[in-house]
């Protein structure tokens, strides 16, 4: 049996190097041919560690400098990200170790305050909309629109600024007898 290997044009744009249409063997009858049908259905497009001759990163495609005070941990990071590159991603590909969770912009660990620049996030559903326009953003999902300055703020204070309406309807009065109720099913 002979194998055909065509890539799609993702496959063929991301290695140039390497040439991917190769036939293993002449194709005879019952060959079996393979394409590849990846979709992209995110923005990031390109590897994060491709780099010009010159050092920079993605020759084609803007980049920012992105930096990011880390409450935390009381240091600064200061790094370039492609405007088409998630910032956390981007940090994590240059040995930059900032905070996280889902990776998927649900939670709020890496929720930052924007200080200037902007932060496109269409993928955020960690941050209401309101909170969005007060100028917080969310690292995994985030991507550079402009030179970006960020601090990371604590995760607990951006949930409560988030859902506290919802559950802060006042002090919370004991009930003793819900509380014997549970503790005899013990």
């Amino acid at each position: 049996m002979d194998l055909v290997v065509v890539p799609c044009n993702s496959c063929t744009s991301l290695y140039p190097q390497t040439p991917l249409r190769q036939r293993l063997s002449s194709p005879k009858r019952g060959a079996f041919s393979f394409t590849c049908r990846r979709k992209t259905t995110s923005e990031l497009q390109s590897p994060v560690s491709v780099t010009s001759t010159n050092g920079n990163p993605f020759p084609s495609i803007p980049t920012h400098k992105v930096t990011v005070h880390d409450r935390k941990q009381g240091v600064v990071h200061e790094f370039v990200v492609p405007e088409d590159q998630y910032i956390l991603h981007t940090a994590e590909a240059q040995n930059i170790t900032l905070p996280f969770a889902c990776r998927h912009g649900c939670c709020t660990s890496c929720a930052v305050r924007v200080k200037s620049g902007q932060i496109r996030q269409p993928e955020a559903l960690g941050i209401s909309a309101e909170l969005k326009a007060k100028g917080y953003a969310l690292l995994c999902v985030g991507f550079p629109s402009s030179d970006v300055e960020v601090e990371t703020q604590d995760e607990d204070e951006v949930y409560w600024l988030q859902f506290g309406r919802y559950f802060a309807r006042g002090p919370i009065e004991r009930d003793d007898y819900a509380l014997e109720l549970a503790l005899g099913d013990e």
